[in-house]
């Protein structure tokens, strides 16, 4: 079955600069004594300072505009890498867009709150609220007025959203391909879902070897579900996208039969919890940056990267393997954290 035509026939609009290269980072795996350490850009996907949900936004606003939406609704933390490259897409589509953002506003907004308010998006503070829990009330808000709002859940995490994701494995298996590169493992920063349940579902259709290793970044509690059960769901609702594209009747196929899906995800590297800096992710920032010129973020990169740090650390990989970290940018980020980052 031609996966390839069937990922072209969802709503898209381009955005970013693709492919993004895979790099190698030869100065810290002789640091390390091993394995041959690779690194998927996608912190220079372009749009805003680059990132990965720029992948996510290319089909939601693609989706969007299909629909004949006006404004684009989102929300976050006050750094919000996803709301950053949100009111970019709008910008470029030619869409309002409003960001519902927890905390309060400050006095002199820096990093990624600067470069919001640049692109001309209206910002709703929420308090405690980061996780976009005010997004229906805006939206209501919107309707009355007239508008015509688009929805993109926290992080840019659903199914359409996780197309990004499922062609980014597509690129992915194609380089590496080109470059006889079979990674162990691809390690990559886990938080709403979406990217890991994108490239679980894209590795599966596009032949992408290397096991997928998800570091979580954020603790889910409460009643609500964990993320290793999001990213579950969204794998499931991905593949059924899928499916009901291959099993349409213009194109006379059959659904792909949904494999087994066990998702890894590592929850033991949380550190001080959401965007708390500790030595961990110090260290991690500090050795990318010194020793490759290789810039980390604090909330997520950061962290993963310290993750993948331990794991070699703990043997989990022969110094003859290669491994692969999948830049998931946010660089803007830094710059707010000043205080946390320097000695």
């Amino acid at each position: 079955m031609n996966y390839d035509d069937i990922l072209a026939s969802f709503p898209r609009r381009r955005l970013a600069f693709l492919p993004t290269p895979i790099v190698e980072l030869p100065r810290l795996s002789r640091f390390l004594g091993g394995p041959r350490i690779l690194v998927k850009r996608d912190d220079q996907t372009g749009l805003a300072f680059g990132g990965n949900k720029t992948r996510k936004l290319e089909f939601l606003v693609g989706e969007a505009l299909a629909q004949g939406c006006d404004t684009l609704i989102t929300g976050g933390a006050a750094q919000s890498n996803h709301c950053r490259q949100t009111a970019a897409a709008a910008s470029v589509a030619g869409l309002e867009c409003h960001l519902a953002l927890g905390g309060e506003a400050p006095e002199v907004p820096g990093g990624n709150l600067l470069l919001d308010g640049l692109l001309g998006a209206t910002i709703h503070w929420g308090g405690p609220r980061r996780k976009g829990e005010d997004i229906p009330l805006i939206a209501a808000e919107l309707r009355k007025e007239g508008k015509q709002p688009y929805i993109i859940p926290y992080g840019g995490s659903n199914p359409v959203g996780a197309l990004g994701y499922v062609e980014a494995a597509r690129e992915a298996a194609l380089q590496l391909a080109a470059l006889d590169l079979g990674p162990a493992a691809i390690v990559f920063a886990s938080s709403s879902g979406g990217t890991h349940g994108g490239l679980e579902v894209g590795a599966r259709l596009f032949g992408l070897g290397s096991r997928l290793v998800g570091v979580a970044i954020d603790k889910f509690g409460g009643e609500g579900p964990s993320l290793a059960e999001r990213i579950k769901d969204i794998i499931e609702r991905t593949w059924a996208l899928f499916a009901d594209a291959a099993s349409s009747p213009s194109r006379k196929g059959a659904s792909p039969p949904q494999p087994a899906f066990e998702p890894i995800l590592r929850e033991e590297f949380l550190g001080g919890g959401y965007g708390v800096v500790g030595e961990a992710e110090r260290e991690a920032i500090g050795l990318a940056a010194r020793m490759e010129g290789l810039l980390l973020d604090p909330v997520y990169s950061g962290r993963a990267f310290a993750g993948l740090l331990l794991m070699i650390r703990s043997g989990e990989f022969k110094a003859s393997d290669s491994v692969m970290f999948w830049h998931t940018g946010g660089s803007p980020a830094l710059f707010p954290y000043a205080r946390d980052l320097l000695p």
